[in-house]
């Protein structure tokens, strides 16, 4: 970038005096005058790049960012989460240490991607942060918003005690828990199967520790933890522990006997730990609930197919350990 003639590589060497009286705009202060004071103070400007939707990021929320930070004069990040396919949660309040980045998170919408300049007072101060930032250095932020969840009820119903959470109104905790449900299905999505279990677990924790007032609420607390004994089976499966698979899928069935998910998850686990009969039945099950699911199907042809793969050595064994019997047809 040329600068009224000077290169910025040749112009970061020149103090900012001479700059000043030659008339030379550095790289940060052209940008700055295309950019939105968002505080009236000049600490952060804004410049929109691509729009958002919906509402913007709340107080209390965990939000997945990609960013990445650049001093002035470098076109190498000095921080940057882009190399990342998932980005882990960030809680607002808690996990950003940069008072900027998080006023600036605040002014941004899910999908929105926006430039960002800091100034020390919000990103480093006077003391920098050596060697990679210098003393009193303004920065430039790119960050874009993949999503975001509002945990502030989730916050407010930890920090209560025991017996505080078993008097909040049902709906609360069903509102915690499908935040909780969110956080893991997202984890299971990036195929962080541990991490999803925990939240499936934590929820299910919860749900459990519930004292039920009355026959309806507990049958909502039984209804709300169907979906999570569901997702605990199929994580399981991804953990290739079909034992506890078949645990959470068989007490899915306790809830909702013919319920065709927790038939098949059981049939999927009991393959898995190559109990043949036991598979069969719980798949004969499914597909009589659903006979055109292609999924049931499907696994239904594989245990035929391990099933007579298991039959054939058997009497492979057999004629190997009795050479003049001759197998039954």
């Amino acid at each position: 970038m040329q600068t009224n003639g000077v290169s910025s590589r040749i112009m970061q060497f020149i103090a900012p005096e001479e700059r000043r009286r030659a008339g030379i705009q550095t790289p940060f202060q052209r940008l700055a005058q295309q950019m939105q004071d968002i505080l009236g103070n000049g600490g952060i400007l804004k410049e929109v790049i691509r729009a958002g939707d919906g509402s913007p990021v709340p107080r209390d929320a965990s939000v997945s960012v990609h960013y990445s930070g650049f001093l002035e004069y470098s076109d190498r990040p000095f921080d940057s989460t882009t190399h990342l396919k998932f980005p882990r949660m960030v809680k607002l309040g808690k996990d950003v240490t940069l008072c900027g980045l998080e006023l600036g998170l605040l002014s941004m919408r899910k999908g929105e991607f926006s430039r960002f300049l800091f100034q020390p007072d919000y990103a480093f101060g006077e003391m920098g942060c050596p060697p990679l930032i210098p003393p009193a250095a303004t920065v430039l932020y790119e960050v874009q918003v993949l999503e975001f969840l509002d945990t502030a009820q989730v916050d407010e119903f930890f920090a209560m005690s025991p017996g505080e959470q078993n008097s909040v109104p049902l709906s609360t905790l069903l509102n915690v828990v499908d935040t909780e449900r969110t956080f893991g299905n997202r984890c299971f999505n990036q195929a962080r199967y541990e991490d999803a279990k925990d939240r499936y677990k934590q929820a299910m924790t919860l749900l459990q520790n519930r004292e039920p007032m009355g026959k309806e609420e507990k049958g909502r607390v039984n209804e709300a933890k169907l979906p999570f004994l569901l997702n605990l089976s199929l994580t399981y499966l991804r953990l290739e522990r079909p034992q506890k698979a078949l645990q959470y899928g068989e007490r899915a069935l306790k809830i909702s006997p013919d319920n065709t998910k927790a038939l098949f998850r059981c049939g999927q686990a009991s393959l898995e730990m190559f109990d043949y009969e036991k598979a069969q039945d719980y798949l004969t099950m499914a597909q009589a609930k659903k006979p055109f699911d292609a999924d049931i199907n499907k696994l239904l042809r594989r245990l035929a197919v391990c099933y007579k793969d298991c039959l054939d050595k058997e009497k492979d064994m057999c004629s190997k350990m009795f050479p003049g019997v001759k197998p039954e047809n």
